[in-house]
């Protein structure tokens, strides 16, 4: 049994790194930390929520790298001279990328009570209409 990718149809042309991407997408990792919400907001807009207790916004970093939006996160460890009898939490360094579609921005952020808020817009598509000139074979 042969894998039917979206190159070989033939009514869509181009869509080859739309299948890198949703490869790319089902290999990150589904470690679950921290845990996240995304909602719409609007029509055109949505906000990611991360749920980042002990982080400050120092501790956190976030960047959009072809065409992924990557927040880190890095907790510097305070436990100089203090002697823990239980340590349930922990110093936990993490990675979350999220996938964006072309069109989609990044706006602000805002931590407010141990949550991270990473606004996105998506823009409306422009519509082109290009008329193509034919030529006789033989010019």
């Amino acid at each position: 049994m042969t894998k039917l990718t979206l190159g070989a149809h033939p009514y869509l042309l181009g869509f080859e790194q739309l299948e890198r991407l949703v490869e790319r997408t089902a290999k990150s990792g589904n470690d679950g930390y921290p845990p996240y919400n995304i909602e719409q907001t609007s029509e055109r807009s949505y906000r990611i929520t991360l749920a980042v207790a002990g982080f400050s916004e120092d501790d956190l970093q976030i960047t959009v790298e072809d065409s992924s939006l990557v927040i880190r996160g890095r907790q510097s460890d305070d436990s100089d001279g203090r002697i823990f009898l239980h340590r349930g939490i922990a110093a936990r360094q993490f990675q979350r990328s999220f996938v964006l579609a072309d069109g989609v921005d990044v706006g602000e952020a805002v931590m407010e009570n141990g949550l991270l808020h990473v606004d996105l817009t998506r823009k409306l598509p422009e519509t082109v209409v290009q008329t193509i000139k034919i030529r006789k074979g033989s010019e």
